[in-house]
């Protein structure tokens, strides 16, 4: 593992006390890493055409483009088109599991995930709203550029405790009003909730003209369920225990999950929404450069 490599490291970051200190300490690794935000851009960069209006500034026209198409297009630069990064984090119960082998919790990850996309956008100028969802709409940051955005985001972050339910319909239409300007919506939660309720609420976020992403959160104790000996499963939503024998249903819950993630990709990727997995497990050095490589080119 390099110098910038250890900073993304779960194990590494696990043992970075408080939030704060482990947050700058990605930062700093991701600095090191990633030298463009692929949320938006630098304003100096070519983004993008539009069609020549009267009175536009004929030194924008592309003549190159007019001589293939005989249509008079401006080039468009990433200043003219900043858009605000909306980043929506499921605080609900199941978020705070972590497995024995794991070394950073669900909500843990995403929080890193989250920090790590907001010093990407307020480098580069563009705007980034926080809220966290549950049955509700818990905390919202306002959107900012400032560059004091990141320490608002840890200071919310280290008050931030969890919610015993799940309701992602009610709360993605709550943070579907909230959002006033279109952009990029990323929704990063484990998805546990009713498959009805998970489109609804995407839908929603996607048919009010936002670029959406959603990023499943796991453990890999969920995916692969390594269990052999005789185990009493409590539930962190419900008030539930199940003990049981994991090598008589371990088969068959693999499966489930399996299917439960194909499900949530397939429902995602129909509505026009970028869909990815990853595991807790994962170190942020692989996932982030997946995640961001999708939004290199934002769909319009």
């Amino acid at each position: 593992m390099n110098n910038s490599q250890k900073y993304f490291d779960p194990e590494t970051l696990s043992r970075i006390r408080p939030l704060g200190l482990r947050a700058r300490s990605l930062v700093e690794g991701l600095v090191a890493g990633f030298h463009r935000s692929p949320l938006h851009g630098q304003s100096i960069e070519f983004s993008q055409h539009r069609e020549y209006a009267p009175g536009d500034d004929l030194r924008l026209v592309d003549w190159k483009a007019y001589a293939r198409s005989d249509r008079i297009h401006l080039k468009q630069y990433e200043d003219e088109t900043n858009f605000v990064a909306n980043l929506l984090i499921d605080v609900s119960q199941s978020m705070s599991f972590k497995s024995e082998t794991s070394h950073l919790s669900k909500l843990e990850y995403a929080q890193l995930i989250c920090c790590c996309l907001t010093h990407l956008a307020i480098s580069q100028q563009d705007q980034v709203a926080v809220g966290t969802l549950a049955t509700g709409i818990n905390h919202w940051l306002p959107a900012s550029s400032s560059t004091l955005q990141f320490d608002n985001l840890v200071s919310m972050f280290e008050e931030l405790s969890t919610s015993p339910d799940t309701d992602l319909e009610r709360s993605l239409k709550l943070a579907t009003n909230r959002i006033t300007r279109t952009g990029i919506v990323i929704v990063m939660s484990d998805f546990l909730d009713e498959m009805s309720r998970i489109e609804s609420g995407l839908r929603l976020l996607r048919c009010s003209g936002h670029d959406c992403m959603a990023i499943q959160i796991l453990d890999r104790a969920e995916l692969d369920f390594p269990f052999e000996d005789f185990t009493c499963f409590e539930g962190l939503e419900l008030p539930a225990q199940l003990p049981t024998d994991p090598l008589l249903i371990g088969a068959a819950y693999r499966r489930a999950a399996r299917k439960f993630c194909q499900d949530v990709e397939v429902l995602c990727r129909g509505i026009g929404i970028d869909y990815f997995l990853v595991r807790t497990s994962e170190s942020l050095a692989v996932a982030l450069p997946m995640i961001l490589a999708k939004r290199s080119r934002p769909r319009r």
